[in-house]
């Protein structure tokens, strides 16, 4: 399943991280290989948006524990679909809107 993360990190770590060239990013990218990575100022702090495929949702302590030891950082994890999900959904979205869409 893929899931969507937002990784933001306080002023004072990413200070660091940018005076070390952002290495502690690159590996920690390198290790997860997300399919999609972005980088923007969010709320103040340097932030990355992931697209990563989680199999098992056993694997989370795997991709947020770099970034929570490296740059102290905050995790939001959401579950996204690409458009052949959101296809595979349709009968459940239809049997929801038949049950309770009024």
């Amino acid at each position: 399943m893929r899931f969507l993360f937002k990784i933001s990190w306080p002023v004072e770590a990413g200070n660091e991280a940018a005076k070390g060239g952002f290495q502690v990013v690159e590996k920690i990218l390198s290790a997860q290989r997300p399919e999609a990575a972005y980088f923007v100022a969010d709320g103040g702090m340097r932030t990355a948006i992931l697209i990563m495929n989680m199999e098992d949702v056993s694997r989370l302590p795997e991709i947020a524990e770099p970034w929570f030891l490296a740059l102290n950082a905050r995790i939001e994890a959401t579950p996204a679909m690409v458009a052949d999900d959101l296809k595979k959904a349709g009968p459940a979205i239809q049997r929801a809107v038949k049950s309770f869409g009024g």
